[in-house]
Parts: C-alpha cells; structure tokens; sequence
C-alpha cells in the first residue's frame, strides 16, 4: 500500500478482510439451496410428489445469499457503476467523487435502512413470524438477515470511504 499512515492501512486491511471472509463464508449458503432446488426437482418431475418446502427454503437462502453477499460485491467493486467518463478522471478526482458520494449517498440512507430493518426483524423474532405458506416455517431469521447484511455493507463502506479519501487526499490509491 501506498504511504497512507498506518492506522488508516490497518482499518482498510481489516475490514477488507473480514468483506473477504464473510463473503466465501456466506457462499456456501449456495450448497443447500442447490441441494433444496435439485431434490424438489427430482420429486416433482421423477416421482410426481412435489415439497411443501422447497419453495420457502428456495427465496430464504437465495435471500440470504444475496444479501449477506453485499458487503463482499462492494469489496470487490462488482455493484453497477456507470463509469464512461469517471474512468478519465485523475485518480483524485475520482477519490473525491466516491468520498462525497460514500457521505452523501451511502451512510445515512443505509444507517436508516439498518435501524428500520433491525427494529423489523426483532419485531418478526418476538412474534415468532411465520411464513404464509403450507409448511408455515419461522421467517424471522430471514428478516434478521437483513440488518445483518446492511451492517456487513456498512462496514465494507468505511473502508471504501477510506480508500477514496486517500486517492482525494494524495492522488494515490490505497
């Protein structure tokens, strides 16, 4: 990394990190949810006896795994950005535009957004919510994935803002 004091190298390095590790930690929801789709599959089609389940076990893992990936797509710079003309831009020009962009755009809707959805998901575990569907399973870990995956966001943002407050700063990326 360029000469950035070694506080602001260690934050980035760590919550880069922790993006990384929970990002490959959370893929591996894909495995039940392919093991849940190819099994409702083969009963329905082989055996003309389809799940109760599938379905709810289908869009809570896929839910999940979208979400819970956030933190990690942003790591990786994978979000849409429309890029024709920032990619021209100096490298300080471009630490400017995403540090504005991180504050104006970025922190305080999604503070709000993980306030709202923590007091939704404990809402759902306190009344032990359930989903409207025949197998009727808890739909509370779900909800409570949300706030989870916009902290997740949250804090690889920091290190995004970081990172772009340097290149504003010196001109350099981190």
């Amino acid at each position: 990394m360029p000469s950035a004091p070694k506080s602001v190298r260690t934050v980035v390095t760590l919550l880069d990190t922790f993006s990384e590790w929970s990002g490959k930690a959370f893929a591996w929801l894909v495995v039940p949810l392919m093991g849940g789709l190819t099994w409702e599959v083969v009963a329905r089609y082989a055996f003309h006896a389809p799940t109760v389940w599938a379905y709810d076990l289908a869009y809570m893992l896929y839910g999940s795994l979208f979400l819970l990936g956030a933190g990690y797509t942003l790591r990786r710079g994978a979000h849409i950005r429309t890029d024709f003309l920032y990619e021209k831009l100096p490298v300080r020009w471009q630490g400017m535009i995403d540090a504005i962009g991180y504050l104006v755009f970025f922190f305080a809707p999604l503070a709000f957004f993980v306030w709202a959805a923590w007091g939704e998901g404990v809402h759902s575990w306190l009344i032990g919510e359930k989903a409207d569907s025949p197998w009727r399973p808890p739909i509370y870990p779900l909800k409570l994935v949300i706030p989870l995956s916009l902290a997740l966001l949250f804090l690889q943002g920091i290190s995004e803002f970081l990172k772009s407050a340097w290149a504003a700063l010196s001109g350099e990326r981190l």
